[in-house]
């Protein structure tokens, strides 16, 4: 397996389902159509629907079966960076290379974008729930895990504990649990929602849920690693806004070559979680690689 031309081939998948499904009629609010796929469509990687897909996959599921929820966590995902780049926030004026919504948009049509796209991601995953009477149950029970890990309990909280600890000390504990909400949450759930739709067993459940836990939390660490030596037009957004915002982060709590050195022990973690998977966890396997293993 090419791991390149199977992440691409997943990517226009989705990005083909993206299309068909967020809205671009001609009507009174079509500005808010063009503002929720302009952040859609403004270069992402797609990787949570990409784990989605390939965890439904990974236990016998069909692709076709998990599109609609595939596209509903971009969404969601598109949404929080949104609200993320906002000047009440982060207050990016880049991301992805391309100016931010508010930017384009202004703040209050960008905020608008955002919640357009949160409630649409659910509209489109009960459609779908409810033309699936033979996998209902199971799309419920992804939803709700899309639903906790989006909301207070999962990636608002950590969010919130993120703005509130700006310009503060913080400890290990208080920054494990922003990364591990505000970031890894969504990924977590990417995994999880995918294998239950996909009709996984308790057991590779569990397995998919170690490795996505590992993984999300090296991405995490990663990007707190690439803020401060990444390369600005490799990652399409300015450098050292942590540093600029007040943020606490893996290097500014236990310095760069700590941050290294975890983010290989997760990596070696998420693996070990599916090894004994075999051929079948060879894609999850580099994908690991590539998420949390990035250039630093």
């Amino acid at each position: 397996m090419d791991f390149k031309i199977e992440l691409q081939k997943k990517a226009d998948i989705i990005d083909k389902a993206l299309d068909k499904y967020l809205p671009k009629e001609t009507s009174p609010q079509n500005l808010i159509f063009d503002a929720m796929r302009y952040s859609v469509f403004a270069g992402g990687k797609r990787l949570r629907p990409i784990l989605m897909t390939a965890a439904s996959e990974f236990v016998g599921g069909k692709i076709d079966d998990i599109l609609p929820f595939a596209c509903a966590i971009e969404m969601i995902h598109t949404y929080s960076l949104i609200h993320d780049d906002l000047p009440a926030m982060d207050n990016d004026d880049y991301r992805r290379g391309k100016l931010t919504n508010h930017k384009v948009y202004g703040e209050g049509i960008a905020i608008l974008a955002g919640d357009g796209l949160l409630n649409y991601a659910f509209e489109l995953m009960i459609k779908d729930a409810l033309e699936d009477n033979k996998n209902l149950q199971r799309k419920i029970l992804a939803m709700k895990e899309i639903a906790s890990a989006s909301g207070i309990y999962g990636m608002i909280g950590g969010q919130v504990v993120d703005l509130i600890s700006e310009s503060k000390k913080i400890d290990a504990d208080t920054l494990d649990y922003i990364h591990n909400n505000k970031t890894a949450a969504l990924i977590v759930a990417s995994i999880r929602a995918g294998a239950i739709i996909g009709g996984a067993d308790e057991e590779l459940l569990k397995c998919l849920t170690e490795f996505a836990k590992n993984v999300g939390l090296g991405f995490q660490i990663t990007d707190d690693i690439l803020d401060i030596v990444g390369d600005e037009k490799k990652l399409g957004k300015k450098v050292g806004s942590d540093i600029d915002n007040q943020k606490a982060t893996y290097p500014s709590i236990h310095g760069l070559d700590v941050s290294i050195k975890k983010v290989n022990e997760l990596f070696n973690k998420s693996v070990k979680s599916i090894e004994r998977f075999g051929e079948k966890a060879e894609f999850f396997i580099q994908l690991s690689d590539y998420l949390v293993k990035r250039e630093y």
